[in-house]
């Protein structure tokens, strides 16, 4: 039932967008078919899962590499066809900028007027009397930062005060990422590291600059977030601990003279924590990022929920973002697929793990690559024979893909805010956060998960200096494929699947 209501609602929104893009023409439809292209794998794999059809790993594969090369082709006829409107939009627009300027002169000035009427207005919020207590960026320091815009950059035609800062209406005149490099190199040469600029979209979406003071940006970590760091890393290895003596039907706690027998899973779940942190650094060191310390989560049931970690540099735009945030998981995750697959293969009569076969229906990619690996027979017996590595690939998977979940700032989250924007970020946050909600019914981890995401990590990932130029195609078809798998992860086999494949 539940993959029947996700089909109809995938469908549902492929017929509302396909009405949302008509009036947008040639780009609309476009775009609305990358959608088609990338969401068709999901729709096929899952119609046919829900109607008994079962698809070996090497159909999903073709399916999935065949989406990502048409989905790639579409955007390169997309931009294509962008370039060519912007090319014509520009030429009106230079002509139309003189007779706007005005218009947006008195604007603004009605804008303040009502400003300053409802600030002098008895009735006037707590929130707003916070704002307006707010020092306004000082007046020498305004007309130096207004003279940072050119017509060849970014047509200012207005200025409104905004907190310690303020922002920028007008017009963009280049491309987004150079026209925000250029802005921002104007900005240090004048006013050095007193402020950061931004280069983003308005709620109308339009391009706005906003200039805030560097001190509001990120900050390193202190002291005491340090200490904390620690004492999180040394509980997530204490929980670790738990888990693989748990396994293994004994408690090293109460029996610590049996400590080697838990060390061999302890350290294979380590390894998947540390491959995934190895990868954001990597990358986050290349791109001349920094990161906070890692906050692992500690759990009793999985041994760790991952980790959160905060960027302590302003991002030069969302490709960076995406690379760091993609970084982690797809390091955690090879680690975890290749234990999950050593430890099929190794898998035999006598290993030292039994696990009932009803267990690999929790898991579509897991159910499927036992059947694959261990064959038919070896499922229909009421335990099944596997070695430790297939456990500890199996915890790895199931680790990597609660932190892909597209909700605030997971790895999951920033990617979409990446690829999609803020906006889209915002709408699958509250759908995630509602699914783990209903999940939680049943299962108290996904309920658990979910109060630390709302708690934690709700909110998205601050604006990057270019904030309007999207990541390239291929970054978006990785993010497809990675929200992909994690739903291979964690949803399970159906009973008509799982029957067809003899599981359980």
């Amino acid at each position: 039932m539940i993959t029947i209501l996700l089909l109809l609602a995938a469908v549902g929104i492929l017929i509302w967008g396909f009405s949302r893009a008509q009036p947008f023409g040639r780009l609309g439809i476009l775009a609305w078919l990358q959608t088609v292209v990338l969401m068709g794998p999901w729709l096929l794999f899952f119609g046919l899962s829900a109607a008994g059809v079962y698809l070996n790993l090497a159909a999903i594969l073709l399916l999935v590499v065949s989406s990502a090369g048409i989905y790639i082709y579409l955007g390169r006829q997309l931009r294509s066809a962008g370039q060519a409107e912007l090319s014509a939009k520009r030429a009106t627009t230079l002509i139309a900028d003189e007779e706007k300027t005005d218009a947006d002169k008195a604007e603004t000035e009605a804008v303040v007027s009502a400003v300053s009427t409802e600030a002098n207005a008895p009735e006037i919020k707590a929130s707003e009397a916070k704002k307006e207590a707010l020092p306004p960026i000082p007046t020498e320091d305004l007309a130096v930062v207004e003279s940072i815009f050119g017509v060849d950059t970014f047509f200012r035609t207005q200025s409104v005060p905004y907190q310690e800062g303020a922002i920028f209406k007008g017009n963009l005149r280049g491309q987004p990422e150079a026209t925000a490099q250029a802005l921002s190199a104007k900005l240090k040469e004048k006013l050095g590291d007193q402020y950061s600029c931004f280069l983003l979209a308005d709620p109308q979406d339009k391009p706005v600059v906003a200039v805030l003071p560097a001190k509001n940006g990120p900050q390193p970590t202190t002291v005491g977030q340090k200490v904390l760091a620690v004492a999180l890393a040394v509980a997530t290895l204490a929980t670790c601990l738990e888990t693989a003596s748990v396994l293994q039907s004994f408690d090293v706690f109460q029996s610590p003279e049996r400590w080697p027998e838990v060390v061999p899973i302890t350290a294979g779940i380590v390894a998947v924590l540390g491959a995934h942190e190895l990868g954001h650094r990597t990358i986050s060191r290349r791109l001349n990022v920094k990161l906070s310390p890692p906050f692992f989560l500690p759990a009793w049931q999985l041994g760790a929920f991952g980790s959160l970690m905060r960027f302590e540099s302003i991002l030069p735009n969302r490709s960076v973002l995406f690379d760091v945030s993609f970084a982690g998981p797809a390091a955690g995750g090879m680690v975890s697929f290749i234990f999950l697959v050593l430890g099929l293969i190794l898998s035999h009569p006598g290993s030292l793990f039994q696990l009932p076969a009803g267990f690999f229906q929790g898991s579509i990619l897991v159910g499927t690559l036992a059947r694959t690996v261990l064959g038919g027979e070896a499922l229909k017996a009421d335990l099944v024979d596997v070695s430790p590595l297939m456990i500890i690939g199996w915890l790895g998977l199931i680790i990597t893909a609660l932190n892909v979940m597209p909700a605030g700032q997971l790895d999951g989250g920033r990617m979409v805010q990446a690829i999609y924007g803020r906006k889209t970020l915002v709408r699958t946050s509250a759908v995630t956060l509602v699914l783990l909600a209903v999940v939680g019914l049943f299962n108290p981890l996904a309920l658990y998960w979910a109060v630390l995401i709302v708690f934690l990590q709700r909110q998205p990932e601050r604006p990057c200096q270019d904030d309007l130029t999207e990541p390239d195609d291929a970054r978006a078809a990785l993010a497809l494929l990675a929200l992909f798998l994690t739903l291979l992860v964690l949803l399970p086999l159906t009973p008509s699947l799982a029957m067809r494949l003899g599981i359980g």
